[in-house]
């Protein structure tokens, strides 16, 4: 029905979205007066974020190589998953990569490798994606929240050694969020190594991201990612990896991965099926192809929001200095009673948006229980405060253009 409408009326889909979502839709068929009412509407619609749009070719090239997969029964392990490895590893500047199923594996691997258990002290950001907090809880250890600064939004490095002193922890999480990180990364790394504390670095959203003029991998003792289909480095499914020059590391996180075997039918530990099935790593194999133009589309419009954003009094959190983002996300602070009104007008205009994140660890039903450092409450600050416009590989400047256009028609009144 709807390829109809497009045909006769020649309907683009921002027009048919347009109309679906007109008053009393559904109760009338049709007609000319409605296309004309929606064709004259001043504002175009703009997702949030769109993961279909592939380089000229690439479904082609993965549909061919499905096809192929399966003619050969290649859907565990094999030479996509062991090329997926060697090329994630090159790219990340480690030496080892170790694919998993997701990236909340990724987490939990690293920290079992670790040696993190039942009784552990975890120190992690108050505000982060819930999978950061439930890795250190389902390992057996205690997790331990820390505000973010308000400055570039990750935790905050003064609040991090006091609860050092305080709580002793065996390790810590320091999640590298927004398609950047700390601008105190390296007093992270130098802090927890002085303390014996084992770091774990969070990096989900930071695929491609430098600091220094290197991967912000490449200085981390251990670091994951995750290939959740909306990342930088999106699968056509779920997917992780564990990234760490530690050969020991590598060696105990991929025996994990696999029900901690040593031989098929030998298991020198107790670990779980996190196996990177083949096809995903087929996909992430084509991808890796187009990464560099990805990231270059991503940081163009991350860039435009940063320069003209401003000039409407927005409030744009940029990358500390020293970091080239990813352009995973971009990051907005409006007035805790503004925010809800801005939510309303960008809804009405069709104008996608994101809340990352909603809420604070520490205030979640499921972090009944577990310990907060600190009652500054920066974190629930935060997240009542932040708004994330569209940004995604491929967004057009005309795209670009109007989410501005509404921002700019909203705030001028």
């Amino acid at each position: 029905m709807e390829r109809d409408w497009q045909k006769v009326l020649n309907f683009n889909e921002t027009l048919l979205i347009r109309i679906i979502h007109l008053p009393h839709w559904g109760q009338h068929k049709i007609h000319l007066n409605v296309y004309n009412q929606v064709k004259n509407y001043p504002y175009m619609a703009v997702s949030f974020i769109d993961i279909k749009r592939f380089e000229p070719g690439f479904l082609d090239k993965w549909e061919s190589k499905v096809k192929e997969m399966s003619a050969n029964a290649q859907f565990i392990g094999g030479s996509e998953v062991s090329t997926l490895e060697s090329r994630l590893a090159e790219y990340a500047k480690v030496q080892y990569a170790i694919s998993c199923a997701n990236g909340t594996d990724a987490l939990q691997l690293a920290l079992r490798a670790m040696g993190v258990g039942r009784g552990d002290k975890v120190l992690l950001p108050d505000s982060t994606f819930w999978a950061t907090f439930e890795c250190v809880v389902n390992v057996g250890a205690d997790p331990v929240t820390i505000d973010p600064t308000e400055t570039d939004l990750q935790m905050d490095i003064e609040d991090f050694k006091k609860a050092i002193d305080k709580y002793k922890p065996k390790a810590a999480i320091l999640v590298h969020l927004y398609g950047w990180g700390s601008a105190d990364v390296l007093e992270f790394r130098k802090i927890c190594k002085e303390k014996n504390v084992l770091l774990l670095e969070d990096g989900a959203q930071c695929f491609g991201v430098q600091f220094q003029n290197e991967s912000i991998y490449k200085g981390a003792h251990i670091s994951t990612t995750s290939f959740y289909p909306a990342k930088v480095l999106g699968a056509a499914g779920d997917g992780g990896a564990v990234f760490t020059n530690d050969e020991a590391l590598a060696n105990q996180v991929r025996q994990l991965a696999n029900h901690g075997r040593t031989s098929h039918y030998g298991h020198g530990s107790v670990g779980w099926n996190s196996r990177m099935d083949s096809l995903q790593a087929a996909f992430l194999n084509l991808s890796l192809d187009h990464i560099d133009a990805r990231l270059d589309s991503r940081r163009s419009i991350a860039a435009k929001y940063q320069k003209e954003l401003p000039n409407l009094g927005i409030q744009v959190v940029s990358p500390p200095k020293g970091y080239l983002e990813n352009g995973y996300c971009n990051a907005n602070i409006f007035d805790i009673e503004f925010r809800p009104k801005l939510e309303a007008h960008l809804k009405e205009k069709g104008i996608g948006f994101g809340i990352i994140y909603p809420g604070a660890m520490s205030d979640q039903p499921g972090a009944e229980g577990w310990e907060k450092f600190g009652d500054r409450n920066v974190a629930r600050k935060i997240c009542a405060t932040i708004l994330n416009l569209p940004l995604y590989a491929y967004m057009t400047d005309n795209e670009f253009d109007e989410v501005y256009s509404v921002l700019k028609d909203f705030l001028k009144k």
